[in-house]
């Protein structure tokens, strides 16, 4: 059973960054979509980044694109998000993820292509 471990939460001011990690253990999962997802309290779970290793393409949500960069390190089984320019709205858990995904075009943005969740990090953004 793969788990999936988030680190680099934490609270910055607007236009402030972060990294964050995520950490595949015992073994990197097998799966066509990697992504992250965040959830704002009272709010659904939104993707904010989706890889399709399939099709080998990234995809961003409209919200953070040019602001939020995915990648990977697979020698280290990790993935990262790197948030720049924060937003007070952009204040939310933050959860990586690995599923089998859909088709070889899907932007893998969608939770129903995960199967595998990590626990979560939070970022909070203040104004």
């Amino acid at each position: 059973q793969v788990q999936l471990v988030e680190s680099g939460g934490g609270s910055v001011q607007a236009g402030g960054s972060l990294r964050l990690s995520c950490v595949a253990s015992p073994k990197k999962y097998s799966a066509n979509c990697m992504g992250w997802f965040r959830q704002a309290p009272g709010k659904e779970r939104e993707g904010v980044a989706g890889f399709n290793s399939g099709g080998g393409s990234t995809y961003y949500a409209d919200s953070v694109k040019g602001r939020f960069t995915f990648s990977q390190d697979n020698a280290k089984n990790t993935l990262y998000l790197q948030m720049d320019s924060l937003e007070p709205e952009d204040t939310a858990m933050y959860y990586c993820a690995a599923g089998p995904g859909g088709s070889y075009y899907s932007p893998c943005l969608s939770s129903y292509d995960y199967d595998t969740w990590g626990q979560g990090t939070q970022v909070t953004v203040s104004s």
